[in-house]
Parts: structure tokens; C-alpha cells; sequence
């Protein structure tokens, strides 16, 4: 079961829960789809890919601040992809549903599902977080 899903002992784990039937009267399709079944939107399909001015990305779910546009790169796979998010923003979890293991990231205050983290990307961190923009909205400064 991923992050953020509505059973039990999950839910309870974050500071923002709600039903599945809240979440998606809250969210649309896809929203819903990414951030609380950990789907996947296609890439090159996000308008954030071509998000260029000063501001802050949030979650589609909860409106946690969780990447700087200051952070935010081109890395060519068609996902919005950021080298840090900000401060206890994100969890991380191992995903193995590929038949190997990745890095997922998830909203540390809903536990929604956002996208991946790669050890590929730029400096100083070396790190690519992989974020669906359906994930997420942006706010400019």
C-alpha cells in the first residue's frame, strides 16, 4: 500500500486526512489518480514543466509548500524535476511495483503521492526529484 492511502493506521500517520470519497470530491481524476493511487501522468503533458517565474510549488492535496522554483531544473525527462525540496516538506518511501526498487516522494502532510527521486541530477545535491506536475500547484512570489 502506498503512503497516504485511506486505511487505518496510513491515514492517521499525516497531519491532513480525509476519505477517499473527500479526496475525490476534492481532487480531480488525474489529481486523484497521482497523488492518492500513485499513478503516473504522461510526460510532457504538465503546463509546470514550462514554469519559469519566482515562487513556490505546492501540493495539489494540501497546499504543503514543497519545492522552490529556485530548486527547479530542466532535467529533459518531461516531469517538473527540482534538486531539493524545502524543509520537512517530503517523505520517502522504497517503491518496488517496477520489479526493482526507487526512492518515492510523498507530501509530508498528506502523504500524497508526488513522484520519484533519482541520484542524477545536478548540483550541489546531485539528486532529481521526478514530480508530477498534476501533483502539485504553483504560487507565484
Amino acid at each position: 500500500m502506498m503512503p497516504g492511502a485511506e486505511d487505518g493506521a496510513q491515514a492517521a500517520k499525516y497531519p491532513v486526512s480525509m476519505t477517499p470519497a473527500q479526496w475525490k470530491k476534492k481532487l480531480s481524476p488525474q489529481q486523484y489518480a497521482i497523488l492518492r493511487e500513485a499513478s503516473t501522468e504522461r510526460p510532457f503533458t504538465s503546463p509546470l514543466n514550462k514554469e519559469h517565474r519566482t515562487g513556490t510549488f505546492i501540493c495539489a492535496g494540501c497546499d504543503q509548500k514543497l519545492f522552490s522554483s529556485k530548486t527547479k531544473f530542466d532535467s529533459g525527462t518531461g516531469w517538473p524535476s527540482f534538486w531539493q525540496p524545502l524543509p520537512k516538506a517530503i517523505g520517502t518511501s522504497t517503491d518496488t511495483m517496477l520489479g526493482y526498487s526507487r526512492t518515492e516522494v510523498h507530501c509530508a502532510r498528506c502523504g500524497g503521492h508526488l513522484g520519484h527521486v533519482f541520484d542524477d541530477g545536478p548540483k550541489p545535491t546531485g539528486l532529481r526529484y521526478c514530480m508530477n506536475g498534476a501533483a502539485m500547484k504553483f504560487v507565484a512570489a
